[in-house]
């Protein structure tokens, strides 16, 4: 199992490689005026960060869509789904799916053990979670995907923002992007995280370099899909439309674990692109932020 510590390879690029810059930089991200529009707020009225949990007593999201660029074009969408999971109790464990941009490694591969290292600290594994997601043959115990990958890292300085170094990891980097893979992981997943108070994340981009009004026709038909939560008719949507998305399996697995998780719902929280992040429309990249709950647990 894998045990060795990963310490992150596009900070200074896709977001800033010092604590306080990179805390200033998911700070602008949540009150751009694309963003949310305000921070976390923590239980005693402090920002977040500090890794507390907070006053709800139940979680209902189990799992949230968001984009992995760099962070001055995405990161006011993913702020979305970051502070909606951080008014609900904090879970114990995320598993974070991202697609595999090297092609290195195995067609599903799961991190087994050690750390992620960001400059906002450590992540520790759940390597417990990680060979059980391994041992029900959705995916391989594998270091090589995940070296060089920036899908999975890129959404951990939020989630340490949010809830600081306590929360543990699970990373999972596909290479396989079909619907019959995605749905064994989704399942696989859940399955593992039966009994645990735990958040899937799908990182993906939606439309790649497109027209500004091609990419939201195009991602609209994809996100009426994830919001029907059909794992299937986001695979057909992809396929039909030719939609250049980095993540369309990560998707698909994350809707097969929420449905299997009990999730009953999902919200669009925030569609925009490159465009309307950085203000150049000629040529744009889509992002979205989604959630998909379940009915709260009785008290």
């Amino acid at each position: 199992m894998t045990s060795r510590d990963r310490y992150p390879r596009v900070s200074n690029t896709f977001y800033e490689g010092t604590p306080s810059l990179l805390r200033e930089q998911i700070k602008w991200c949540f009150l751009h005026r694309v963003g949310p529009g305000s921070l976390p707020i923590q239980d005693e009225g402090t920002i977040a960060g500090a890794g507390m949990p907070s006053k709800s007593p139940h979680s209902e999201s189990v799992a949230i869509i968001s984009p992995h660029a760099g962070f001055v074009y995405s990161g006011p969408i993913a702020a979305h789904g970051y502070l909606r999971l951080s008014a609900e109790q904090r879970p114990d464990v995320a598993v974070i799916i991202g697609p595999n941009h090297t092609g290195y490694g195995a067609g599903v591969s799961v991190w087994g053990g050690g750390g992620w290292m960001t400059p906002l600290g450590r992540l520790e594994v759940d390597g417990g979670i990680a060979k059980a997601i391994s041992a029900l043959g959705a995916a391989e115990l594998d270091e090589d995907a995940h070296v060089d990958e920036h899908s999975v890292e890129v959404q951990l300085p939020f989630l340490q923002f949010i809830y600081g170094n306590g929360i543990r990891i699970v990373p999972v980097c596909m290479m396989l992007q079909d619907y019959a893979s995605s749905r064994e992981l989704g399942i696989a997943i859940a399955g593992a995280l039966k009994g645990r108070r735990a958040v899937v994340i799908a990182s993906t981009d939606f439309s790649h370099y497109v027209p500004y009004k091609e990419a939201y026709r195009k991602d609209s038909i994809a996100g009426e899909a994830i919001l029907r939560m059909d794992p299937r008719a986001v695979e057909s949507a992809v396929v039909r439309e030719g939609i250049s998305m980095c993540g369309p399996g990560p998707v698909m697995a994350a809707l097969a674990a929420a449905l299997s998780m009990g999730a009953e719902s999902c919200e669009r929280l925030c569609y925009a692109t490159s465009g309307d992040t950085s203000g150049d429309r000629g040529s744009v990249v889509g992002y979205g932020s989604f959630v998909m709950r379940r009915p709260p647990m009785p008290q």
